[in-house]
């Protein structure tokens, strides 16, 4: 199977959720993309007026990636958002279980952060009643579980099983790697991690949630004169599902945005404006909020991104990380 690189990164750039085009092979190891919104997905709840509500076909869910390694028969989430339910659905019908309960080898938490890990909910004893799903959590967020009601119960009875991560120290999982690293963001209760991911042959980074690169550098202490710690991460996978929750300050009517705690698809595009078009087209941005217009098919903030060589993730997508 092709990486998502060259001519075929530029197709699937150009490219929209509702494309006929035929799946690939699958492939060994192989990452799927299970939602692109922000915590509260799309259409949110207290907008009646989002078209998304008529319209089952605009509506997105929050963001979440797996991995299917089927040497080892194994798959993997990364984070456990409020549409879990429907997201294991989407990957049982993608990739099926061959064993009991939700089949899943593992759980990679980035934060404590609702959209990001509440769906645990549904591996305890009032759904699913899951036994031993490993949860893969910084000392933090594994704390967090640990001691705070709902979540410790999932510990007691079993339904889950702490595994530790520590910043940097790659964790080996069947055919994959997977790495942590710190990033600047709101941390009312838990540490903000990223992830690299490598698998046999390719690798992602997923990094959904971010206050901005420039403090990313400052926290890395980059250089007058170097790349910065995107441009560095970004250098050193394949392709990189990065933080793109607004478009651009305004997008919110009445209010100020200059402050929000990510950073805007207009800024990072013009931080990335002299990348080479091969680093560009590395780029997937993720985690829309539902004021974000790119989230909409026909937006020409859309095809905006898409003419400055950056890539929009979508439902469904697929990545090959080893053939």
């Amino acid at each position: 199977m092709t990486t998502l690189t060259g001519a075929l990164a530029l197709a699937l750039l150009a490219s929209t959720v509702q494309s006929e085009a035929p799946p690939p092979p699958r492939c060994a190891v192989e990452l799927l993309v299970l939602g692109v919104a922000q915590d509260g997905g799309a259409p949110q709840m207290g907008n009646p007026d989002d078209p998304a509500w008529a319209d089952p076909s605009l509506r997105r869910l929050a963001t979440s990636l797996a991995v299917v390694d089927r040497p080892h028969d194994a798959r993997y989430l990364f984070e456990a958002t409020p549409d879990m339910r429907e997201q294991l659905q989407r990957l049982d019908e993608f990739a099926p279980s061959t064993g009991e309960g939700p089949g899943l080898d593992g759980i990679f938490l980035t934060h404590g952060h609702i959209g990001h890990y509440t769906g645990l909910m549904y591996l305890g004893f009032e759904s699913m009643g899951a036994q031993g799903v490993p949860v893969y959590a910084m000392p933090s967020m594994a704390a967090f579980l640990f001691s705070n009601g709902p979540w410790d119960q999932l510990v007691r009875l079993g339904n889950i099983v702490l595994e530790d991560l520590q910043a940097d120290e790659p964790s080996v999982v069947g055919s994959l790697t997977v790495t942590p690293f710190e990033v600047p963001h709101r941390q009312e209760y838990t540490e903000v991690v990223g992830f690299r991911i490598d698998g046999p042959d390719r690798s992602a980074l997923f990094l959904p949630d971010i206050d901005s690169w420039e403090e990313w550098d400052v926290w890395g202490d980059v250089e007058d004169g170097a790349p910065g710690m995107i441009e560095q991460a970004l250098a050193s996978v394949d392709v990189a599902y990065i933080d793109a929750t607004f478009f651009a300050n305004g997008e919110i009517p009445g209010r100020d945005m200059s402050g929000f705690p990510h950073p805007f698809i207009t800024h990072s595009m013009t931080r990335f404006a002299d990348l080479p078009d091969e680093e560009k087209a590395k780029i997937r941005f993720i985690h829309f909020n539902h004021t974000n217009p790119v989230r909409f098919p026909d937006a020409p903030e859309r095809q905006q991104v898409f003419e400055a060589g950056f890539g929009l993730a979508d439902e469904g997508e697929r990545y090959c990380l080893g053939d």
